[in-house]
């Protein structure tokens, strides 16, 4: 975590590339609270796409979503080229964006699976109504 960046606006910047992610059809999308395990970065943001169009349509909605959220820009961008696994490092937390058979492959949840998963999904509307 940077010294700019609180715990809950790296939380919040991570809802937004998430919520950003899911927006252009990112496929099973979570956020891994890795700061506990690995003291490089806070969390992780990972999604997959189902073809490298998608993958760069997802990587542009995540930054500038991040970007809309008060987040920072990307400290760098690596994969877009082939869009197989898109790395998008904001510092305090990662973005991973797979193709989906680059996903099965390298496997990240398996490898972080002892990590805290962050909410970041709206609650359903009847679920708030409900809750009146």
């Amino acid at each position: 975590m940077t010294a700019t960046a609180s715990l809950d606006q790296v939380r919040q910047w991570c809802v937004a590339a998430a919520r950003a992610a899911d927006a252009k059809q990112g496929q099973d999308t979570l956020v891994l609270g890795v700061g506990n395990l690995l003291a490089i970065t806070d969390a992780f943001v990972i999604t997959s796409g189902a073809n490298t169009r998608q993958v760069r349509t997802i990587a542009e909605e995540v930054e500038e979503q991040v970007k809309r959220a008060g987040g920072p820009p990307p400290r760098r961008v690596e994969g877009l080229d082939d869009a197989r696994w898109v790395l998008m490092d904001y510092g305090d937390f990662v973005v991973h964006i797979f193709l989906g058979e680059a996903r099965d492959f390298y496997e990240l949840e398996r490898l972080w699976a002892d990590a805290e998963t962050w909410q970041w999904a709206e609650p359903d509307a009847e679920v708030a109504v409900a809750g009146r």
